[in-house]
């Protein structure tokens, strides 16, 4: 089931930014007291009670022909038509602004909901700030103050109640869903019509031709898989061209919906840096990852050059070093029968559970290797291991102080329980808890 999307939209400088920071739980966007500071849409995750949804962090709108504000428009018009509810934020300080009124006039064209938020209410006091705000039409307006985190919570309610039914996709439950992510002219829509055998997408050699995520439903083997194709992702500097506009919060939405991510790299332009940080989404979202090396024909493709290839990827990407490499050519097919046996092994090993006496065996036989170490004078003790979850597989070790468990030894760990039950493919979560 996908979130709901939630995009704080106001003027520059009313504190979208630390609001966003806040809701998110961690420093993402860029906090500075200058205007415009946030140039790009930002996305990330966040949570109000039981309920996840997705937040977009935009430049402010501001009215004017320089080329900054009018990508900053853009870049917040793009936020707006992606949302399904729309935080509108002003600053409970300086009253209403004609660029406030410019925001309100987009915000009503929108049709979408809109809670309009005051920032900057840092005291009761303060409340009496508020009320001029209503002529904006949006209701009643919510004080919040985001330097000191008051009010958010009111804000909140208020804010998930407007979220739409979403229904579950209509697919069997085994089905396996795997998207494809890379920046534009990597060949993922090429790879999508071989794997398909057809002219499913639209294939061009211009960069971005995909503007949305397309499924598509396909039996092979007697296995039901869902095949997602996704917008190439641009990096930040080329995100504000037409083609691109929606590309990197429809992938993010893809990738929450799949099993397993394919990661598309292209062998005649080599590795970018921009490729680390598109595998860094499938990543943090702890979903099962292949690396696939596409256009394999174009370039020397014997055994010593594939193996230099494989090097290159495993230094480059060190999160990574659970991900199967696949190297093929969705332009002639060639390796192109090697892929979906490896997704659905990712698909498996993503979903996979390990009996707790089975698992206790391989981490007694890890303390035995390698004893537990000492820090400050106090040696970690483990007690016992059980898994809690799949998608990704986590465990819970309980030892005698969480403090004790150094990340050296957490790896290690994960390395013997890899070694002993598989899990190639997919990320796996280890938590040290105290046993109570």
């Amino acid at each position: 089931m996908r979130k709901s999307v939630v995009a704080i939209v106001g003027r520059p400088n009313v504190g979208k930014s630390t609001i966003f920071n806040r809701l998110v739980g961690e420093r993402i966007s860029i906090v500075e007291d200058v205007p415009g500071v946030t140039r790009d849409r930002i996305y990330s995750s966040a949570e109000w009670l039981t309920t996840s949804f997705n937040l977009i962090d935009t430049g402010g709108i501001e009215v004017g022909d320089e080329p900054l504000l009018v990508q900053m428009r853009e870049q917040a018009e793009v936020a707006i038509n992606e949302s399904d509810v729309i935080i509108f934020m002003v600053n409970g300080r300086e009253g209403i602004t004609a660029a406030d009124e410019e925001v309100a006039k987009l915000l009503f064209r929108s049709n979408k909901p809109v809670v309009l938020a005051v920032n900057k209410i840092d005291n009761p006091e303060m409340r009496d700030e508020i009320y001029e705000f209503y002529s904006l039409g949006f209701g009643e307006p919510f004080p919040i103050s985001g330097t000191h985190g008051l009010g958010l919570g009111d804000l909140l309610d208020e804010v998930v109640k407007h979220f739409p039914e979403l229904e579950q996709e209509q697919y069997e439950e085994d089905t396996i869903h795997f998207s494809l992510i890379g920046r534009p002219n990597v060949g993922k829509s090429s790879l999508v019509n071989s794997i398909l055998n057809q002219e499913r997408v639209i294939v061009s050699d211009l960069a971005g031709t995909t503007r949305d995520a397309v499924d598509t439903p396909f039996t092979r083997d007697e296995r039901d898989f869902v095949i997602i194709d996704t917008a190439g992702m641009r990096k930040r500097g080329k995100i504000y061209e037409t083609t691109e506009k929606y590309s990197i919060l429809r992938a993010l939405k893809a990738i929450e919906r799949s099993d397993v991510v394919l990661v598309v790299i292209d062998a005649e332009t080599g590795i970018i840096e921009h490729d680390k940080k598109i595998a860094g989404y499938a990543h943090e979202a702890g979903k099962a990852v292949l690396i696939v090396v596409n256009k394999w024909d174009t370039v020397e493709t014997n055994e010593k050059a594939m193996k230099e290839f494989e090097d290159k990827i495993r230094a480059h990407f060190l999160f990574l070093d659970y991900a199967p490499i696949v190297f093929l050519s969705a332009k002639t097919k060639k390796r192109l029968h090697t892929l979906l046996p490896q997704v659905l092994q990712a698909s498996e090993n993503h979903a996979k559970r390990v009996e707790t006496n089975v698992l206790n065996d391989v981490i007694m036989d890890a303390l035995a290797v390698n004893p537990t170490p000492t820090m400050k004078g106090q040696r970690l003790k483990i007690l016992y291991a059980t898994q809690v979850s799949v998608k990704p597989p986590s465990f819970v070790v309980f030892v005698n102080d969480p403090a004790l468990m150094h990340f050296s030894y957490e790896r290690f760990l994960e390395n013997r329980i890899r070694e002993a039950f598989g899990f190639e493919g997919t990320p796996i979560k280890i938590f040290a808890r105290k046993r109570s």
